[in-house]
Order: structure tokens, then sequence, then C-alpha cells
């Protein structure tokens, strides 16, 4: 059997293989010399130690470097913005655990931040990148596609929208400046629980 072989999509307890051929891999199971699916999935062929696996066709989404998230700012220190990180940013499936991430001063806009202040508010919604996943999270909205995509007035909490470079809010007319994401941010933001 070879990998054009394998059927795109199988089950759990479809049969893959003979463990003669095969080294079972993850999300595969061996029963009396023959190997299995255990879940539902895409089964794949690594050549190089003739290892056999099923990439699960829901996964439990993790965090990996160069991910797209949505995050929530909880608080807002003199060096850091500590955010909890809400859900993956392509598919919007929430990260088990509700992990939470920093982004550094340097890392929220390009070039020089006098104040994370002047760039986020607390319950603001961004669009950041995962820098680094261990040991901790650090995130960055520096990139012109990142940053807040929802805030809140911080006067009287009403949702802010838009007003050239600023942000102004339609009930009291507070006007406030974000870092926000520019260009076409197509995914709406998600709720915050």
């Amino acid at each position: 059997m070879t990998a054009t072989d394998l059927p795109k999509f199988v089950v759990p307890g479809e049969y893959l293989g003979a463990a003669e051929e095969f080294v079972p891999g993850r999300g595969t199971y061996e029963n009396s010399g023959r190997i299995f699916a255990s879940l539902a999935g895409r089964p794949t062929i690594d050549a190089r130690d003739r290892t056999i696996r099923v990439d699960a066709a829901n996964a439990v989404p993790t965090l990996q470097e160069g991910d797209v998230v949505y995050a929530r700012v909880d608080e807002l220190k003199s060096a850091m913005a500590i955010c909890t990180i809400v859900s993956s940013a392509p598919g919007g499936r929430g990260i088990p655990g509700t992990p939470e991430g920093t982004v550094h001063i340097s890392k929220a806009k390009e070039g020089f931040t006098d104040s994370l202040a002047d760039e986020f508010a607390v319950g603001d919604v961004l669009l950041a990148k995962v820098l680094q996943t261990r040991p901790s999270v650090k995130l960055t909205t520096a990139p012109s596609g990142l940053g807040v995509i929802s805030a809140r007035c911080q006067v009287c909490h009403g949702l802010l929208i838009p007003a050239g470079r600023e942000l102004v809010c339609p009930r009291c007319g507070h006007r406030e400046h974000r870092k926000r994401a520019e260009g076409d941010v197509t995914p709406a933001a998600p709720t915050s629980s």
C-alpha cells in the first residue's frame, strides 16, 4: 500500500494497513497485526520511517507560533497588556483552557510607543499574532493588519466606531485613539464571555 492507495478520509475502525508494512502513528492503533484508524480524519504515510497516521478532521485547536488569534485585553501595565486568548482567527474556534498572552509595549505597533494606554484599553478585542508559545504566550499587534477590532467607550461603554484616525462614540461623542487593525479585517469579532 502506498500513500496514493489510502482513502482521502477515514473513520474510527477503518483498516489502514498491515503492521508488517507500517508503524502505527498518531491517530491509529494496532490489533492482531493490522492497523486501524482511531479517529476521523485524513490518513498519511511518512515515507522516511513508514509511519502511518491520521490527522484529525476536527482537532482540538492549539496555539502555534505564527497563528493569528482574537484576544481580549484584561489588564494594562506600564510595559505590557495582559490578554485572554478568546479564539483562533481563521476558524473562530475557542482555545481550550482560555490561555493568557501578553503584548509587550515594543510589540504593540511599529515604531516607538510611549504608553500602552494610548494603544489599547481594558475590554478591547485584538487581532494579534502569536510570537511565542513557551514558556509563556507572547503576542504582537505591530503589523498593519493587526490591532484593535472592537473597542468600547471609556466614558459610557458604547461601541466605538471609526472616524478617520480616531474612534468616536455615537452615544456620547467621546473620541479615543487605539492601535487599530488596518485593511480588510474580514472575521467578525468573537463574543467574549
